[in-house]
């Protein structure tokens, strides 16, 4: 296919992608493809958010490459946190280069849809360690690092908070009910949920086995117990300046006024600080009041990677493009356009990132956070948990033996 008629083709293209459509190909298109052996067709699966981002992305790798191959590569809308999913289920024909979060690493990595990485030395001495290492399963390397930001922390409006507000969750909630306004947290997902237990010695994670799970949520010894922790979430749950919301709810309300301070991560920083102005303030997260202590809220560290299906038909070619999407200056324009922290060296190293109070806030918060390795039978048993705390415990059962169900379908095999 000539250069010219493959401009023409991606414009063709790109206005099928904007009016609703995420293929690039009709059965006229297959048909040439066919014919031509040098075409490259890939397939990318990224966050809907990053469609501008990754756009600007593929036509600079296209324009590196030019000469070398005509490229057809589609753009397919992917949540990072269900790639795995989705992928498994077509996994021969799915995405050649997808994003995902590093905690479905090792499911994909034992499903065979990651080979080890070739040049893994030169992404070691290129990435922060600890971003390399949630690309890694038994020191290889299976995935490149994309993000060093997939965690989460406090954003509020300094219309409304000081500093010394921001350090009381307890103080937070009665000034956003004096105003009649919200403090969001989603406690939907046990991602976020878990800030509530992780700093009370209480423990979840990851068996030696790799599948199943431990969890001591339930514990009733120590100087915080399982039911210490439910009765401090009750409390929350019932303030009026309290509420449980998603991301794009955290967004509506921040947008339109009623939300003045939630627990989000920094791929929300740029709409954040638009709707914010000046206002717009960042931090680590606060600390609640549980057994009548004062205990700082943990979190949960997460990287974004980008991997390479194994089973892709232009495996090189995919390759290529993952370590464009993933290089020094890709990275600085992801925190440019999306505010996104860099896992490169350099690129995490710059002023501008340094300066942002979203990534500073993240950093702040690392002391308290840890790397997330949890089984697939953690997520549902918190959301019905928290469901019914959400709700004021209508059920009328104990905490404990809410508590207790949870942590026995929490570790189930």
């Amino acid at each position: 296919m000539k250069r010219k008629n493959f401009i023409w083709f991606l414009v063709l293209l790109l206005t099928v992608l904007l009016s609703g459509c995420q293929k690039h190909s009709s059965d006229s298109l297959e048909k040439e493809q066919t014919a031509d052996s040098d075409t490259v067709n890939l397939t990318v699966w990224g966050a809907e958010e990053d469609e501008a981002l990754l756009y600007q992305i593929i036509d600079g790798f296209i324009s590196q490459y030019s000469g070398q191959a005509d490229f057809v590569i589609t753009y397919a809308a992917q949540s990072e946190s269900n790639c795995t999913d989705a992928l498994m289920e077509d996994l021969e024909n799915g995405a050649d280069v997808f994003a995902f979060a590093d905690d479905q690493l090792n499911t994909l990595v034992a499903a065979g849809a990651l080979e080890p990485v070739e040049n893994a030395e030169a992404v070691r001495e290129s990435n922060l360690p600890e971003s390399v290492l949630a690309a890694s399963v038994n020191d290889t390397l299976y995935a490149l690092p994309l993000t060093a930001d997939n965690g989460y922390f406090l954003y509020y409006n300094k219309q409304y908070f000081s500093e010394e507000d921001i350090a009381s969750l307890d103080r937070m909630l009665d000034i956003a009910a004096e105003h009649d306004k919200k403090i969001s947290m989603e406690w939907s997902s046990g991602w976020y949920v878990y800030s509530l237990f992780g700093n009370t010695g209480l423990t979840v994670g990851l068996s030696d086995d790799g599948i199943t799970n431990y969890c001591t949520w339930n514990s009733t010894e120590g100087n915080i117990k399982g039911r210490d922790v439910a009765l401090a979430m009750m409390d929350i749950a019932g303030h009026s300046g309290f509420v449980s919301t998603d991301d794009s709810g955290f967004l509506e309300g921040v947008r339109n006024g009623t939300i003045i301070a939630g627990v989000n991560g920094v791929w929300n920083a740029v709409a954040v600080e638009e709707a914010w102005g000046r206002n717009f303030g960042a931090a680590k997260l606060p600390c609640y009041t549980c057994a009548g202590k004062q205990v700082q809220m943990a979190s949960f560290s997460g990287y974004k990677l980008i991997g390479v299906n194994a089973y892709s038909k232009h495996r090189e070619w995919a390759t290529k493009l993952a370590e464009w999407i993933t290089n020094e200056e890709n990275q600085e324009l992801r925190f440019q356009l999306r505010g996104q922290g860099p896992s490169n060296i350099h690129a995490a190293a710059s002023k501008e990132v340094q300066d942002s109070p979203a990534i500073s806030a993240l950093l702040e918060q690392s002391e308290f956070s840890c790397l997330q390795r949890i089984g697939g039978n953690f997520w549902e048993p918190v959301a019905t948990f928290t469901s019914n705390i959400l709700a004021g415990n209508p059920s009328g059962v104990s905490l404990q033996q809410q508590l207790d169900t949870m942590v026995e379908d929490i570790i189930a095999p």
